[in-house]
């Protein structure tokens, strides 16, 4: 009977709310926004980096990291509506890079953020995965 009541609490219990994906989102931006200032092989202005970024593209990473973690902490009840709208905003951008530059090495989008192909990829799923994440038991 103890077995029982244990594992129907488990399955009752939610370790992941939208609050905490918002949390686990902004800390995530703002160490690759921070990243990419510093020369490395991930993310950076090189060619030969993974992911293409520079200033303006970290700048936007370390603002996106703020707003994630703003809103989680003063408005946590709308942090289900801001992942939505900021998945889908995501991936957008990573279908309209796609489109736009294609596979290219790197090229501009919206004209000040710089793309690579590996950037379109992973907007397109961090943009799903954001936008799922909305849709987690409210905080």
């Amino acid at each position: 009977m103890i077995e029982n009541y244990y594992f129907s609490n488990f399955r009752k219990t939610s370790y992941m709310n939208t609050k905490t994906a918002a949390i686990i989102f902004g800390l995530a931006f703002l160490a690759v926004g921070a990243l990419g200032f510093i020369d490395n092989p991930i993310v950076g202005e090189s060619a030969d980096a993974i992911f293409h970024a520079d200033q303006a593209h970290n700048i936007v990473h370390l603002v996106s990291g703020a707003l994630f973690l703003l809103v989680a902490f003063a408005a946590p009840a709308a942090t289900a509506g801001f992942l939505k709208l900021f998945g889908i905003v995501y991936l957008g951008l990573g279908i309209w890079g796609l489109v736009e530059i294609g596979d290219a090495s790197m090229a501009t989008l919206l004209g000040f953020l710089h793309v690579n192909a590996n950037d379109n990829y992973l907007h397109i799923g961090l943009g799903a995965l954001i936008l799922l994440a909305g849709f987690l038991r409210k905080s």
